[in-house]
């Protein structure tokens, strides 16, 4: 590369990320263990109620699957991988069991004699007849109701009661019950074998909705593997051979032709296409990839045929490192999903204690088979199945719609607290910049610009110095016709030069007008004042203009701040940049606050500044120096285009480098609250208020809440909160839906607008 231009790079950081390769993975061991679920710690599982013994869901208890065990397919028994474990086998069992204990149920409850004085009709006068209910009821008992009776022997095992424990001794109450009723011990009136076969039953239900919600919510695993293709076109000398994408290896040459799916990370070096990265960056716009560029594995070649030299197989492709991501997040346990835990807790001992009481009073009133009864309805209405649900499967479906959109979720936690964030401090190089030197400005002193932009081009076509590919893509961008150059020179710190239709041309900084003796143009002072780099264009020895080069503001940026600004959000950029460029970026985009001439050492220490101030801060950064100042912050947010140090020290990564996707962030962390809030309210308003009538409360005007309406209401709940939860699915999280989002959304807070400071 020519080192013409040296001296004229713009102050401060520069990432050099132009054809790098950064990889989606994350340096660091395997996510914490995870249980048969694949997407909850064991104590968290045993709160919500999905306990599996080992011999009843035919996995070994100890089994910890890893989220990284996937090559370039999720492996068949990792957490999330299709159905050989985890929520797949789960869901199997319980929609099995449910299916086999209704129909064993649909005997006992219309052979159960109580069930038949209910509804007035005579049981046909045959022998043994009136052994059927018990003896089924025993069966639907045992089997149908081992997933619950397993699960709270854990649970006091473990100490820690919860719903399965409410659920065991609700069903073992019912079932000692009615067979002290069929043995004459106990009244006829505790003949509950029809509301013992309908609670298991309708639990199994609820189980299976449940399960089948979760499994949903890992199907963003199994989607990003399917991304794959099944078969690689790979070059073999002159031939083509198809080879699954497993046995690629790097520097394999493949072919990606018009339509197709590229199978392995790599570099095109032959052809030109328009990829489709949506699957990846959550952005639809297809992007031109040509010879020198780097494409994803599992995006499209929508119109060209590409030839990519492998350049990362297996767990080193940048799809790998968003399933390890996705997994990790999905094992991660948030606050709220912890107070959930608690409320499960807090909730047995409120139902016990209710049903105590219960059977005090009514035992004390003279009717203990009604207090039995009475009991046993507490304990069924209080079972916390639906707040179980409530947190859970909102984080989930959150971490998968986000994978989905472009925002891969590392840590839970970092996306419950960006909803609260009020502050979002911007790295600008590579972040609100492109971290590319482009044209800003053209003075000519006689020439029409096109005609000095032309000729500066022409100069600088044989150069390769990143000054030099921005003059020759600003005139093409402006469709100038650029005159072919003869005798290039390139001279260290001075500038280029060449012949062009005759005429001498030389682009250069301050040596150059020294070396010929000639003063800049008086408006390239002002370029100066605002940090650009600014080039004399010298043509027959005398100055026809100059160029005004600077780090080029992306589009989006703008349109990032002016939204996170409609959201009361206030916005801060840190760079190690001089104080001029920092302050005209700053005064560009509408920064509310800028510090500049900052070391990478001490960009973590401004984070903790604003802390200190009271702000809850995002930082959003792609380079190595960021990643102190991204852990340091309440939510680091990662360009997924950065390094693999940043995104290691993340919570959020942004598959895309558009600065809009921290929108999506945002509105994805408030919406799947507003949704926990929700679903909260209605899991626990609903055991709380169902209790008191359980409990026979409105006995003495003539309401009793029967046991088995009790049940279906549960359920009710249960199917309510997942379906609430499903609503998230809705969200777009595309940059510009969340971008006119926020310019809908009420303000939470003016932004504070400060001049822009040195650093």
């Amino acid at each position: 590369m020519s080192k013409a231009h040296q001296g004229h790079d713009a102050h401060g950081e520069r990432h050099g990320r132009a054809g790098e390769r950064h990889e989606l993975s994350v340096d660091e061991t395997d996510p914490p263990p995870q249980d048969r679920h694949g997407g909850h710690d064991a104590g968290q599982m045993e709160h919500e109620g999905h306990h599996m013994p080992a011999q009843v869901d035919g996995h070994d208890a100890e089994r910890r699957p890893s989220a990284g065990d996937h090559g370039g397919h999720m492996g068949a028994d990792g957490g999330h991988g299709g159905h050989g474990g985890g929520h797949g086998d789960h869901l199997a069992l319980f929609r099995r069991l449910f299916w086999i204990n209704l129909a064993l149920a649909l005997p006992t409850v219309l052979l159960s004699g109580m069930f038949a004085d209910l509804l007035g009709y005579a049981l046909p006068d045959a022998p043994g007849l009136a052994w059927a209910a018990p003896i089924l009821g025993t069966v639907i008992y045992l089997w149908g109701g081992r997933p619950f009776l397993t699960g709270a022997i854990a649970e006091l095992r473990a100490r820690k009661p919860g719903m399965m424990l409410l659920i065991g001794m609700a069903i073992t109450v019912a079932f000692v019950a009615s067979w002290g009723a069929t043995i004459g011990v106990l009244s006829h009136e505790l003949d509950f074998w029809w509301e013992l076969a309908l609670l298991v039953v309708i639990m199994l239900l609820g189980h299976w909705l449940e399960m089948r919600s979760l499994a949903q919510t890992s199907s963003a695993l199994d989607s990003l593997a399917a991304l794959l293709p099944d078969e690689a076109e790979k070059l073999d000398g002159d031939s083509v051979v198809a080879v699954p994408p497993s046995s690629l290896v790097l520097g394999d040459v493949v072919v990606v032709r018009p339509g197709g799916r590229v199978p392995a990370d790599g570099q095109v070096i032959d052809g030109a296409a328009d990829v489709d990265e949506s699957m990846i960056t959550g952005e639809s716009r297809a992007v031109r990839r040509t010879v020198g560029d780097q494409v994803v594995a599992g995006t499209v070649s929508t119109d060209s045929a590409l030839r990519v030299r492998v350049d990362a197989v297996g767990d080193s492709t940048v799809l790998a490192g968003i399933q390890r991501l996705v997994a990790q997040a999905q094992s991660s346990t948030t606050r709220a999903q912890l107070l959930a835990d608690r409320a499960a807790g807090w909730l047995f001992w409120f139902a016990l204690i209710a049903a105590v009481i219960t059977v005090t009073i009514w035992s004390a009133i003279g009717t203990p088979d009604f207090a039995i009864i009475r009991a046993i309805t507490v304990l069924v209405i209080a079972c916390p199945h639906a707040l179980g649900l409530a947190i859970p499967l909102v984080v989930s479906i959150s971490t998968e719609r986000a994978a989905r959109g472009g925002v891969l979720v590392k840590d839970r936690g970092a996306l419950e607290r960006m909803r609260v964030v009020d502050t979002v401090l911007f790295d600008k190089t590579g972040t609100l910049t492109k971290g590319e030197p482009a044209v800003h400005d053209v003075a000519t002193s006689g020439l029409g610009e096109d005609d000095l932009l032309a000729l500066a081009a022409a100069a600088e076509a044989d150069s390769e110095h990143p000054l030099a590919r921005a003059i020759t893509a600003a005139a093409n961008h402006r469709g100038l016709t650029i005159p072919r150059a003869n005798g290039f020179q390139a001279s260290t710190a001075v500038g280029v030069s060449a012949t062009v239709e005759g005429h001498q041309v030389a682009v250069g900084g301050p040596s150059l007008l020294a070396e010929h003796g000639l003063a800049p143009l008086p408006a390239t002072q002002p370029w100066s004042d605002r940090g650009q780099i600014v080039l004399h264009v010298v043509v027959d020895g005398q100055v026809a203009g100059a160029l005004g080069l600077a780090d080029e503001v992306r589009q989006e940026s703008r349109e990032a701040v002016d939204a996170l600004h409609a959201l009361g959000v206030r916005v801060v950029m840190i760079t190690g940049d001089a104080e001029p460029v920092a302050r005209a970026v700053g005064a560009e985009l509408g920064i509310d606050q800028v510090f500049a001439g900052v070391r990478p050492e001490d960009k973590s220490s401004r984070v903790a500044s604003l802390q200190g101030a009271g702000r809850t801060v995002a930082m959003v950064g792609d380079g190595v120096n960021d990643a102190p100042a991204l852990a340091q912050a309440d939510v680091g947010v990662a360009i997924g285009a950065g390094t693999d140090v940043a995104i290691a020290s993340a919570g959020v990564i942004l598959a895309s480098d558009d600065p809009r996707s921290v929108l999506s962030v945002i509105q994805l962390s408030r919406e799947g609250y507003r949704k926990m809030q929700q679903n909260l309210w209605w899991a626990a308003g609903y055991n709380i208020a169902a209790v008191p009538l359980a409990a026979g409360v409105l006995a003495p005007v003539g309401f009793v809440l029967p046991m088995e309406i009790g049940a279906i209401l549960m359920s009710v709940s249960t199917v309510v909160v997942a379906a609430n939860a499903q609503l998230l699915r809705r969200l777009d999280l595309s940059p510009q839906a969340s971008t006119a989002a926020a310019h809908g959304a009420q303000r939470v807070g003016s932004p504070s607008r400060t001049a822009v400071p040195a650093g």
